[in-house]
């Protein structure tokens, strides 16, 4: 450094210029420098280096420009500005953009050629790290690679870092992954970090941007991942809240479009994710109310699972009232009921006798319009083709009914199961008389059908 300030004009040059060859262990001494030591560095850095100076920091070798930057994170503060250390930072990172610097080791592979300097940055602090990867996001570096390097970063530092260090890492880590391409790091990695905040006094702020982080690739995620616990404080076993919060952020991310793939993959998740909550003893109705309602009918192709963990959930909170139990059943589309699912809910004790009633009138509903429909391809086919064959299958509603009113039942439950059963037997009949119709049709010789001339075209297409 002597040598240096000696070699510019001006007063250091006047101090030190007849004492650089008579001593060696010259020793200059400032009485209350602001800042001491550090202080003076800087002021003599930004002295000896100008702006002319500063083109030749382009040329310095890799291992030169890392020492530099070492120096500049042990003298300057996070929010100093400084035109020394931002022109080592271009430096740095357009080597790392154009993949000139050589790796100081003999690379096997093609990813230890492209990630060998990670190594290099780990010893860097956070403020200088969240510095660099902000300009290499700005000059198109891969997004993949900066967010290997971030998780490798973190893991590093982990081992020695404070708890106070430690929230400040996640929180920089968390901006700068919001920066990148979602398709540049997995659900798998988010979830992680998840795990890793949950136990720090992050802000809020930063709670909420990786929870949208997330939210918008939660179509990817698995169940256990979802199994998240939650606090003691809560009661319940898995953090409910935070699977909310999730769904809701897979919408805003979407904004007003989603794809329908990716919302029947996340409804498959949500539902069984129902399964497993469903049986928690300590979940209040309230939230199970909510966890049921969170997706829109449409997200659901088969209302199957979810019909298993309301009936799961009853069937462990046996005291629930009338009105808690129809609000959570409201979810519930009998018409994407399977059969055996609709059986099971007209007998099941546990739902309000109201939902069988409901369950009951929209299977007589589709019974009705399957009797109207079959009646007018009968008599149809019958009268233009087969008007030799009289066919009496007529068979209505009412008679259901009647069948059921013969026998005495015990229960309101069995009276239901019952007539589910029979109008069952009759859609049986119905599809084995279209079966019939359609072997006829098929047996009818060419000849018969020519006879009728333009109307063959007209006749009428049964069971496909």
């Amino acid at each position: 450094m002597q040598r240096t300030l000696a070699s510019f004009p001006g007063s250091f040059k006047k101090l030190f210029g007849y004492l650089m060859d008579e001593t060696k262990d010259l020793k200059v001494l400032f009485q209350d420098f602001e800042d001491g030591a550090e202080g003076f560095e800087l002021v003599a850095a930004r002295f000896c280096y100008n702006k002319k100076s500063l083109d030749c920091i382009s040329f310095w070798t890799w291992s030169e420009l890392l020492v530099a930057l070492k120096e500049c994170q042990d003298l300057l503060s996070a929010s100093d500005s400084s035109l020394i250390l931002e022109k080592i930072l271009d430096c740095v990172v357009t080597r790392l953009a154009s993949l000139v610097v050589a790796s100081p080791c003999t690379c096997s592979s093609e990813n230890t050629r492209i990630s060998w300097w990670f190594e290099d940055l780990l010893v860097l602090k956070i403020d200088l790290i969240d510095k660099v990867i902000r300009m290499s996001i700005s000059r198109n570096i891969d997004h993949a690679m900066i967010s290997k390097f971030l998780l490798c970063y973190q893991r590093s530092r982990f081992l020695t870092a404070t708890p106070t260090e430690k929230c400040k890492i996640m929180e920089v880590m968390i901006n700068l992954l919001s920066l990148l391409d979602r398709s540049s790091f997995s659900c798998k990695l988010l979830f992680g970090i998840l795990r890793v905040v949950s136990s720090l006094k992050i802000s809020s702020h930063h709670k909420s941007i990786l929870e949208n982080l997330i939210g918008s690739q939660l179509d990817r995620a698995t169940i256990d991942f979802l199994l998240v616990p939650s606090s003691r404080r809560k009661g319940y076993v898995y953090d409910v809240n935070l699977v909310l919060r999730l769904v809701k952020a897979f919408y805003i991310e979407g904004r007003c479009f989603v794809l329908a793939s990716r919302l029947r993959k996340v409804a498959s998740l949500v539902d069984s994710y129902l399964v497993e909550v469903a049986a928690d003893c300590h979940l209040s109705p309230s939230k199970f109310a909510a966890l049921v309602l969170v997706l829109p009918d449409d997200a659901r192709e088969s209302h199957d699972r979810l019909f298993q963990a309301i009936d799961i959930y009853l069937e462990v909170h046996g005291g629930l009232c009338e009105a808690k139990k129809m609000k959570i059943c409201s979810a519930l589309n009998y018409a994407k009921l399977s059969t055996d699912a609709l059986k099971h809910l007209a007998r099941n004790p546990k739902f309000p006798s109201r939902i069988a009633i409901q369950v009951f009138i929209n299977q007589q509903s589709k019974l009705e319009n399957l009797f109207e429909d079959k009646t007018h391809l009968v008599d149809t086919f019958s009268s233009s083709v087969f008007a030799e064959e009289s066919i009496d299958e007529k068979v209505s509603s009412d008679q259901v009914l009647v069948y059921a009113k013969r026998i005495n039942l015990p229960n309101k439950a069995e009276h239901l199961d019952v007539q589910l059963q029979a109008m069952q037997c009759t859609i049986t009949e119905l599809e084995k008389y279209c079966g019939i119709m359609q072997t006829q049709i098929g047996n009818i010789p060419r000849t018969r059908l020519s006879s009728l001339g333009n109307n063959a075209r007209f006749l009428p297409k049964l069971c496909s």
